[in-house]
């Protein structure tokens, strides 16, 4: 029985990331607060869009999408220059935070 919980424990130690992100830290690390706003709710400028209570496999899409170009239109300018701080990891936890954010 020792050895099974053994196994179990480690098992679950190398199927888990070395550390999940915090997409709270990151948005304010990455900048995001600059132009988006504290959590995302007030934008610097009216056309800038609002990020909280977004959906968030859209929200972590549409950053891949600009990331890579694959989404060139609007303010995607502005943010393609800050996309490149992000990794995809901590594109997944920035839109899991903002996804839970009360608009």
């Amino acid at each position: 029985m020792k050895k099974l919980v053994l196994f179990t424990a480690l098992a679950a130690a190398v199927a888990a990331p070395a550390f999940a992100a915090d997409g709270a830290k990151l948005f304010a690390e990455k900048t995001c607060n600059a132009c988006h706003g504290a959590e995302g709710k007030k934008p610097l400028m009216p056309n800038y869009p609002k990020l909280a209570g977004q959906n968030a496999a859209y929200a972590e899409q549409q950053m891949k999408d600009i990331k890579s170009g694959a989404r060139n239109n609007g303010q995607t300018a502005a943010m393609k220059g800050v996309m490149h701080l992000v990794n995809d990891e901590e594109i997944k936890a920035l839109a899991d935070y903002l996804s839970k954010v009360k608009p």
